[in-house]
């Protein structure tokens, strides 16, 4: 990976983490056009771990207040159905559904699901969900209001993300539009959820191509990262703003042209369905 892409790909991974359009998508059909390879999986992690910093900065407070509340209840010290221990529980239990279907299907998400006719499928299709859901939700619950049965199905929506093209932000934030959340709620605990699950995958997959007989470019792959970290900061910032006010539609109407531009572009030969990983 030359220094180009790697910055190319940062902004990229930056831009389209926590939109609702799937930033794995967004790597492998760019980085195509470097060389004709998909960067991976390990590379999508490992640049994650750029953005989810940006997400452990922007929500320090809140991470704090939940980490210590949640510690205090396991000494008994606070009540354990206290709101920011009961959150510390939710945001565990709920990062073990993608935790666990991403050990059991790694292979496949690897190299199988990066097919991109999945990837088309997934951004037209999971986009139009999108857009029924949030047309018809409620808007009304609090993140307050968050049980525990509702915390396992965001986990299991999460889970959708292991697919590239469904975006978890997207999954997550449609789950909790369709359970009555409103949408800042829906995405500030999309937030949270993540962070288990990214940094982990993150980690480990920094650990496995270390180990690679070919060294890994690691200069690049730490521009990547700190690149999206930077763009990933002030779009979070700008997300949580927008969603208050708007809706969804315009991400579904890139989604669907977007689908549309890579099935000519996979029709005509530009790009391969499965290039070489």
């Amino acid at each position: 990976m030359g220094w180009f892409e790697a910055l190319v790909l940062g902004v990229l991974q930056g831009l389209t983490e926590f939109l609702p359009i799937s930033s794995s998508a967004h790597i492998s059909i760019v980085g195509q056009f470097f060389g004709g390879d998909d960067p991976g999986a390990a590379f999508t992690a490992i640049s994650q771990l750029g953005t989810e910093t940006a997400v452990i900065i922007y929500f320090r407070r809140e991470i704090a207040s939940i980490i210590k509340h949640w510690s205090l209840s396991l000494l008994g010290k606070v009540p354990r159905n206290h709101p920011e221990a009961r959150m510390g529980w939710l945001v565990i239990i709920g990062s073990l559904p993608i935790v666990i279907l991403g050990v059991l299907f790694q292979d496949a998400i690897d190299h199988a699901l990066r097919n991109l006719w999945i990837t088309v499928a997934m951004l037209a299709g999971f986009g139009l969900i999108i857009g029924g859901v949030d047309r018809l939700a409620r808007n009304a619950r609090p993140l307050e209001g968050l049980t525990w049965g509702h915390g396992i199905i965001f986990g299991l929506a999460q889970s959708l993300a292991l697919v590239p093209g469904v975006s978890r932000s997207g999954a997550t934030i449609t789950a909790g539009l369709a359970l009555g959340y409103t949408r800042e709620a829906a995405a500030r605990y999309s937030f949270l959820l993540a962070i288990p699950a990214v940094v982990g995958s993150g980690f480990f997959k920094l650990f496995d191509i270390s180990s690679d007989r070919t060294p890994p470019a690691w200069g690049p792959i730490a521009l990547a990262t700190v690149v999206a970290f930077c763009i990933g900061f002030a779009v979070i910032h700008w997300l949580l703003r927008y969603i208050s006010t708007h809706n969804f539609a315009p991400f579904v109407i890139y989604r669907l042209v977007l689908a549309a531009v890579v099935t000519a572009l996979l029709l005509t030969g530009v790009l391969e369905a499965a290039p070489p990983a």
